[in-house]
C-alpha cells in the first residue's frame, strides 16, 4: 500500500494505508461544467476524512458476477474483425516480416502497457467514456471529443465490412452444391481468369494471367469496382441491401440492450478459434504454403526505411486492442475495486496477438498456394487491398470437403465478429454523447440512437457504390487509424502518465490490487510509449508517402486532401479545447492553465437505494452487458 497521500501541491503525514484512498479535490472539468456530485467520505483512525471508492460501493454500483466475465468481455471487445480482416492485409501490404517487427515493438512498448493503463484507470475511477481524460487533466478534455470523432468515423466504415460479409454469406446458398467463386465461366469473369483444371490451351495468356476466380468474384461481382475514386459508377444495390440489413441488426441489439446469457459470450469468444484452427490445418497442408509462410516471417529490412510499416504496425495495435475508443475503461469500471486486472490485461493482449498471428498464418499459407499455381511471387499474387481476407479464405474453403458448408460457417463467424465489434463501437459513441449531455439526450436515447444509426448508414452509402472500395480505404487510412489515432493515444498517455503522474497512478494500482508495477511499466508509460508514438508520428510526417489502392492505383490530390481533413477533424479537438479552456474559464490565463493541469477525480458514486439496477450497464445509456448475477460460470 502507498505510504503517502496526495493533496495536490503538498504531502501530509501517512495514515493507515489499509483504510484510506488517495485524496483528490473535485474541480470543474471545463468552463461550463456542472458541480460534481459529492464524494464518498470516510474517516481514518487518525481522524482525517478521506475520499475514494470504498469496496462496499462496488456492490451498490454493480459489478461483474464472476472474474472470468470481465476477462471474456475484454477478449470479445478486443478480438474481432481487426484480427482476421485488417492484420493480414496490412502485413501483406508492408512486406510481411517487416510489419511483424514494427507490430512487435509497438505491442511491447505501447500496446500492452496502455491497454493495462486504460483498464486500471477505469477500474480506479469507476468510470469510462469521453470525460475520463478530462477528470485527470481538465485542459485535455479535447482528447475525449477527439476519441468520439474517431469512433464516429469508425462506425461509418466498419459496417461496410459487415455488408461485404453478409453478401458472401448469402451467396454461399445461391449456387448449391457449388460456390459462385469456384469457376471462371460466369458472366463477370474475364479472359484473364484461370483455375486449376481448365484447358490451358484455351487461355491465351495463361503464362501471364494475374487473376483467379476468387479474385474476380470479389472485384467484378461483389464490388463491381471501377478504375478509380473519380468514377464511383452506379449503386451496387445488393451491397446496399446488405448494409441496411447490417445496420438493422446493430440497431436492434443496441435498442434492446445485450441481455444475453454468459453462454452466448462464451460461444462468440471461442467459436472463431474453432473455425480458424480448421482452416489453418487445411491451409498449411496446401502445396506452396511453405513459401507463403516464409514470406510472412522474413523481414525485408528495406521496408523499415519508409513510414508505412511503422505507422501501420503501431496503429494496428491500437485498433486491435481497442485502445483509445473508451471501451476498455468502461469495462474496467465495473470491476470490484480490488480486482486484479493486471493478469486479465496480459491474457487479453496475448490472446489478441496470437489471434492475429493465427489469421496471418492462414492467409499467407493460401497466398503461397496461389503463387505456386500462378507461377508468381507471393508479393505479387494479389492486389493488397482491404479485401484481402475475401481473396484468401474463400480460396481455402474450396479445398475442404463440403466447401459450401465451410464457407457458410466461416462467413457466419465473420458476421458474428463484425456485429459484435460494431455494436460495441456504436454503443461507445452513443454512450459518450448521451453521458456528456444527459439532460438533453438521455430522455430521448432510443430516438437519438436510431437517428445516429440512420445518419451513419447514410454516410456509408457512397462506400457501396462501384467505386466505394476506394473511399473505404481512404477512411480506414486517414480517419480512424494512422496519425489521428497516434495523436489521440499520445495525449491520453501524457494526461495519465505525465500530468496526473505515473507514480501516483502506480500508487492507485497498488491500492487496488496490492501489487506494485515494476520499473518496466513506469518507463513504458512515461518514456517508451510516448517516444515511440512521437517518433512514428514524426517519421510519418517527414517521409509521407501517398496512399495507394493495391500496388498500382494512386489516389488523386483532392482525395488525399479529403483524407487529411478527416484526420484533422479529430486531431484539432485537442488544441482547440485547450485554448477554449484557458480563455473561457474565469480567471487569468496562468491560473486557468494551472487549474487545467490539476486532476478532477470523481469517485464511484453510490446508486440510490431505490434505483439499483438488476443489469450491469455497459454505460449510463442503459445498454446492458450481463445481468448482475448472470455469470458465465452459473449458466
Amino acid at each position: 500500500m502507498s505510504e503517502k497521500m496526495y493533496y495536490w501541491g503538498e504531502e501530509k503525514e501517512s495514515v493507515d494505508p489499509d483504510q484510506t484512498f488517495i485524496e483528490f479535490s473535485a474541480k470543474p472539468v471545463g468552463p461550463t461544467a456542472a458541480v460534481a456530485p459529492p464524494l464518498h467520505v470516510s474517516t481514518t483512525p487518525a481522524g482525517r476524512q478521506t475520499t475514494g471508492a470504498p469496496e462496499d460501493a462496488d456492490e451498490e454500483r454493480g459489478g461483474w458476477g464472476n472474474k472470468l466475465d470481465f476477462l471474456f468481455s475484454c477478449i470479445s471487445v478486443s478480438v474481432g474483425l481487426g484480427n482476421v480482416w485488417r492484420f493480414p492485409y496490412l502485413c501483406y501490404k508492408n512486406g510481411g516480416g517487416a510489419f511483424l517487427v514494427t507490430y512487435g515493438i509497438a505491442m511491447i512498448f505501447c500496446g500492452i502497457p496502455i491497454f493495462f493503463q486504460e483498464v486500471a484507470v477505469g477500474q480506479y475511477l469507476g468510470a469510462g467514456g469521453m470525460t475520463l481524460v478530462g477528470q485527470l487533466c481538465p485542459i485535455l478534455q479535447g482528447v475525449g471529443y477527439a476519441t468520439m470523432t474517431i469512433v464516429f468515423f469508425l462506425d461509418i466504415y466498419y459496417c461496410i465490412i459487415i455488408a461485404w460479409t453478409i453478401f458472401y454469406l448469402i451467396a454461399t446458398f445461391l449456387r448449391l452444391p457449388g460456390l459462385p467463386w469456384q469457376t471462371c465461366d460466369n458472366w463477370w469473369n474475364s479472359p484473364n481468369c484461370y483455375t486449376r483444371g481448365m484447358n490451358a490451351s484455351i487461355v491465351h495468356n495463361y503464362t501471364n494471367h494475374t487473376t483467379t476466380p476468387v479474385e474476380e468474384y470479389w472485384e467484378k461481382r461483389v464490388l463491381q469496382i471501377t478504375d478509380g475514386i473519380d468514377d464511383l459508377g452506379g449503386m451496387q444495390w445488393e451491397l446496399l441491401g446488405c448494409l441496411v440489413l447490417g445496420w438493422g441488426l446493430v440497431y436492434l441489439i443496441i435498442w434492446r440492450g445485450l441481455h444475453a446469457s454468459g453462454k452466448i459470450i462464451w460461444f462468440t469468444a471461442l467459436f472463431p478459434y474453432a473455425v480458424l484452427l480448421v482452416l489453418l490445418v487445411r491451409a498449411v497442408t496446401l502445396n506452396g504454403a511453405d513459401q507463403g509462410l516464409l514470406y510472412y516471417v522474413t523481414p525485408r529490412w528495406e521496408e523499415l526505411l519508409g513510414p508505412g510499416p511503422w505507422i501501420d504496425g503501431a496503429t494496428q495495435i491500437f485498433f486491435a486492442y481497442s485502445i483509445g475508443t473508451g471501451a476498455l475503461p468502461a469495462l474496467g469500471s465495473y470491476n470490484k475495486f480490488h480486482h486484479n486486472c493486471y493478469k486479465d490485461a496480459l491474457i487479453t493482449c496475448v490472446v489478441n496477438t496470437l489471434t492475429c498471428l493465427l489469421a496471418g498464418c492462414v492467409t499467407f499459407s493460401i497466398l503461397g498456394h496461389i503463387a505456386l499455381e500462378q507461377g508468381a511471387e507471393v508479393s505479387d499474387v494479389v492486389k493488397s487491398g482491404p479485401g484481402l481476407v475475401f481473396l484468401t479464405y474463400p480460396e481455402v474453403v474450396l479445398k475442404l470437403p463440403g466447401a459450401p458448408a465451410w464457407a457458410a460457417i466461416f462467413f457466419f463467424m465473420l458476421v458474428i465478429l463484425g456485429i459484435d465489434s460494431e455494436f460495441c463501437i456504436v454503443e461507445s459513441f452513443v454512450t459518450g454523447m448521451v453521458d456528456n449531455w444527459p439532460e438533453v439526450l438521455r430522455p430521448h436515447r432510443k430516438k437519438f440512437t436510431f437517428g445516429m444509426c440512420a445518419v451513419m448508414m447514410a454516410l456509408g452509402i457512397p462506400m457501396v457504390t462501384h467505386g466505394g472500395a476506394y473511399i473505404f480505404q481512404l477512411m480506414d487510412f486517414y480517419s480512424a487509424s494512422g496519425m489521428s489515432l497516434l495523436w489521440v493515444c499520445f495525449f491520453q498517455t501524457i494526461a495519465i502518465s505525465w500530468i496526473f503522474g505515473a507514480q501516483k497512478f502506480i500508487d492507485c494500482v497498488q491500492q487496488m490490487m496490492g501489487i506494485r508495477p515494476n520499473k518496466f511499466w513506469y518507463f513504458c508509460w512515461v518514456f517508451f510509449a510516448p517516444v515511440v508514438m512521437v517518433a512514428i508520428f514524426v517519421f510519418y510526417c517527414v517521409d509521407y508517402k501517398p496512399i495507394t489502392y493495391g500496388k498500382s492505383y494512386k489516389y488523386p490530390r483532392w482525395a488525399e486532401r479529403l483524407g487529411f481533413c478527416m484526420s484533422f477533424a479529430s486531431m484539432s479537438w485537442v488544441p482547440a479545447y485547450a485554448i477554449y479552456y484557458v480563455l473561457a474559464t474565469p480567471g487569468s490565463v496562468k491560473e486557468n492553465l494551472l487549474k487545467g493541469l490539476k486532476p478532477n477525480i470523481k469517485s464511484r458514486g453510490k446508486i440510490p437505494q431505490g434505483e439499483k439496477a438488476a443489469v450491469i450497464p455497459m454505460s449510463e445509456s442503459s445498454a446492458g452487458l450481463l445481468t448482475k448475477n448472470n455469470s458465465f460460470l452459473t449458466q
